[in-house]
């Protein structure tokens, strides 16, 4: 059965100057979704509504923010969450996180521990 929507989503549009690796260069790293600074050379394209929960878009981000986010929270408190990063940097281990990570290199990585079982 054919997709609706492309496999990877709407980060295509966003590499559609860049054919053949021509003018790779030229493109500026995208800001992660979560902590709002430029990512580094390691781009995961993460699911903010889990797929599982009928989630569709994309959003780029740091692999230690991805490991932070899906450690803090549970697909059900993603899916109310939605798209908006804004709310979930309300939260207080979150913003603790983030306020750690601004000084960091953005490929900095570290191991944020296991997600706890509720």
């Amino acid at each position: 059965m054919a997709r609706k929507y492309g496999k990877h989503g709407p980060r295509e549009d966003t590499f559609d100057a860049v054919e053949d690796g021509e003018g790779a260069e030229s493109l500026p790293p995208p800001d992660c979704w979560l902590c709002e600074r430029p990512c580094g050379e390691t781009v995961i394209w993460h699911h903010p509504v889990p797929k599982s929960r009928g989630g569709r878009d994309t959003v780029p981000m740091h692999p230690i923010c991805q490991n932070m986010l899906i450690t803090t929270f549970t697909n059900s408190e993603l899916q109310r969450y939605g798209l908006d990063a804004a709310l979930l940097r309300l939260d207080p281990r979150i913003e603790k996180f983030v306020a750690w990570v601004s000084n960091k290199d953005p490929d900095f990585k570290a191991a944020l521990g296991k997600k706890k079982q509720r």
